[in-house]
């Protein structure tokens, strides 16, 4: 068993031995149902791989870990509220299988205790990481205003869109590097450079993003592939190909009148014609060497070191 897979295995034991301990059924079972399709665990996982970058215990940040994979789900919960997204990981939404209502309440509680797990730390550490977390939930509520906005905008920079992507998606996994890093041991300028590694690896994981929801294989995506395009989202391909497009080609994006898949073909044409997909590939490129180039200014061990890479390397190439 290697690291990340023993990371997964003590954050699925812990999920699954997880129990409110008091309330009613009602108000839980969606918290069950969101936790129980799984993923990757990506954020809680970072918890616990930079918690033993410099010697520490991986179980020590387990609390934390879990407040932030609590976080995360509790952000999906009203995510998909928002855009009215019938999957998540291939399975029904909580909004669709019980209620927008239940799936609001349950996030609420949800999102409570993501600060309970977090307080599971050293006493002289809470006000710090308290701090570091509070600050990073206000950006990713920004993140996902601003993602609203620009459903109403046709004038969405890629300067935007970027910021918008990094407080929705990148900051949450620079701050589950940071907390994880100052549990296990790192220094303060550490655990900053972990935070920067972490920020550049979140941007370039929702770039990618991007393009498998346009590009990817919908069995492996656990999405509908084309869903982005399907709510006039102002994804970085769709601004690339705004910029560049003739203006017949720009009025057929902004106006286009097809549904469905038809929809989806005429849009992604657009790219291909635009060179939206190279550019997308391009910029996640240059947020992974940004990445790398934090990585570097926070002198790990060389095991440690060599685990963040190879774990940028794989989310550069993922297809789900």
């Amino acid at each position: 068993m290697n690291a990340l897979d023993r990371y997964r295995t003590l954050l699925d034991d812990a999920v699954a031995q997880w129990r409110p301990e008091t309330g009613p059924a009602t108000l839980y079972e969606p918290v069950r149902y969101i936790l129980d399709l799984g993923g990757k665990r990506l954020r809680p996982v970072l918890v616990l791989l930079a918690a033993e970058l410099n010697g520490g215990r991986a179980e020590a940040a387990l609390g934390p870990a879990l407040g932030i994979e609590w976080f995360h789900n509790f952000s999906l919960l009203h995510d998909d509220i928002m855009d009215q997204a019938a999957l998540r990981r291939g399975k029904p939404t909580v909004h669709v299988r019980y209620s927008p209502s239940a799936a609001i309440l349950s996030g609420d509680v949800m999102l409570v205790d993501a600060f309970r797990f977090l307080s599971q730390v050293r006493p002289e550490l809470l006000p710090e990481l308290l701090q570091r977390f509070s600050r990073t939930a206000v950006e990713v509520c920004e993140g996902q205003q601003m993602d609203m906005d620009f459903e109403k905008r046709q004038d969405v920079r890629v300067e935007e869109y970027l910021e918008m992507i990094r407080l929705k998606t990148a900051v949450l996994l620079g701050c589950s590097l940071y907390v994880g890093g100052r549990v296990g041991g790192s220094t303060s300028d550490q655990a900053e450079a972990l935070y920067a590694f972490g920020e550049h690896l979140g941007l370039a994981f929702q770039l990618r993003d991007d393009l498998l929801d346009s590009y990817g294989d919908p069995d492996k995506f656990g999405k509908t592939v084309g869903g982005d395009i399907l709510q006039d989202k102002k994804t970085y391909l769709f601004i690339h190909a705004l910029e560049r497009a003739s203006t017949q080609d720009r009025q057929q994006l902004l106006n286009n009148p097809n549904k469905g898949s038809q929809k989806v073909e005429a849009v992604l044409a657009l790219y291909a014609r635009t060179g939206a997909r190279p550019a997308t590939e391009a910029a996640i490129q240059d947020h992974h060497q940004q990445a790398l180039a934090a990585l570097n200014r926070a002198a790990l061990p060389p095991t440690g070191e060599h685990a963040l890479r190879d774990l940028a390397e794989y989310l550069l190439v993922r297809e789900s």
